[in-house]
């Protein structure tokens, strides 16, 4: 069977009539109806719209539209089919790369999720370890800030517990003038100071003086002491003017200012902390055993632990 074009060309050609006539009669525009003719289905619209212009040809024609319909059928149905195939893959497609493109999406979210949840938990976990270091640091820092403020004072109440010696008055003994010696003055030690520093034991090693009285002026009396079990005891000598701060076992620190020769004594059943304002200054001595220096002239050392 002959196509639908070649049909309905071979009969309008019979007929004496042109494409343009056609197209006017049966008001479809004339690319249409060369298509047709020509068998270019891919020109034409929808099969259903191209059913509508075969019908209205096979009536301008005087031919049977059931039989045009079915020419129709047997010349374009493989064309329509494989169009309805292509739509069909074309949809297809389009819902597959839908899919992808949530897929991605929803991949996407989730290593973002995975990506801040794991920044936030690293800066709490540095937070927290920050807060610790402040909170271990600041009691230390703040001990040691105050007592280095306190370094100034405690050094001008050491001027102020000199007390002058008065001048040597003289009074008429037998109408001769003698001279009278004032008795003499211990230096008073405030009691703000002493209340900070309360060493056990401090003794001064004075060399002797001529003029002093007694006959045992000048010599230094150092007592032995034996150590009980279970029982620390510091020994500290400044060769230098030093500050030190001694915190005995878990009790509260205290605070002392040796001048050269000052020696210092504490008792303790576990540990010394010492904090030193001169650490090349002073000697120590723990339970009898001289310990190593604690750093060179004038530098501070701090949290210095003595144990057994």
């Amino acid at each position: 069977m002959e196509s639908v074009g070649e049909f309905f060309r071979q009969v309008r050609e019979t007929k004496g009539l042109t494409v343009d006539e056609v197209a006017s009669k049966t008001r479809i525009r004339t690319d249409f109806v060369k298509a047709l003719e020509d068998g270019n289905f891919a020109k034409l619209p929808d099969q259903v719209f191209a059913k509508g212009f075969v019908r209205s040809y096979a009536r301008s024609l005087g031919l049977d539209e059931e039989d045009a319909i079915h020419r129709f059928i047997q010349s374009a149905g493989s064309f329509y089919e494989k169009q309805d195939e292509r739509e069909r893959l074309k949809v297809r497609q389009i819902e597959e790369d839908r899919k992808r493109q949530s897929n991605r999406k929803a991949v996407t979210i989730a290593i973002s999720i995975a990506v801040l949840t794991l920044i936030f938990l690293l800066s709490r976990e540095q937070s927290a370890v920050f807060r610790r270091g402040a909170a271990e640091q600041g009691p230390a820092t703040k001990r040691t800030t105050q007592a280095a403020k306190e370094v100034p004072a405690s050094m001008a109440r050491d001027h102020e517990r000199t007390a002058e010696v008065p001048k040597p008055t003289e009074a008429p003994v037998g109408g001769a003038k003698a001279t009278e010696v004032p008795p003499r003055q211990e230096p008073v030690t405030p009691v703000g100071a002493a209340s900070r520093s309360e060493p056990e034991t401090v003794s001064t090693a004075s060399p002797a003086s001529p003029g002093s009285d007694g006959p045992l002026a000048g010599i230094g009396l150092n007592a032995t002491e034996s150590f009980g079990d279970g029982q620390l005891v510091l020994d500290l000598e400044a060769t230098e003017l030093s500050w030190v701060v001694v915190q005995i076992d878990n009790g509260s620190p205290q605070e002392s200012l040796l001048r050269p020769g000052e020696k210092a004594h504490w008792k303790g059943q576990d540990q010394f902390i010492l904090t030193l304002g001169n650490a090349g200054g002073v000697k120590a001595e723990l339970n009898g055993k001289p310990q190593k220096p604690f750093g060179p002239s004038g530098k501070v050392a701090r949290d210095i632990v003595l144990k057994r």
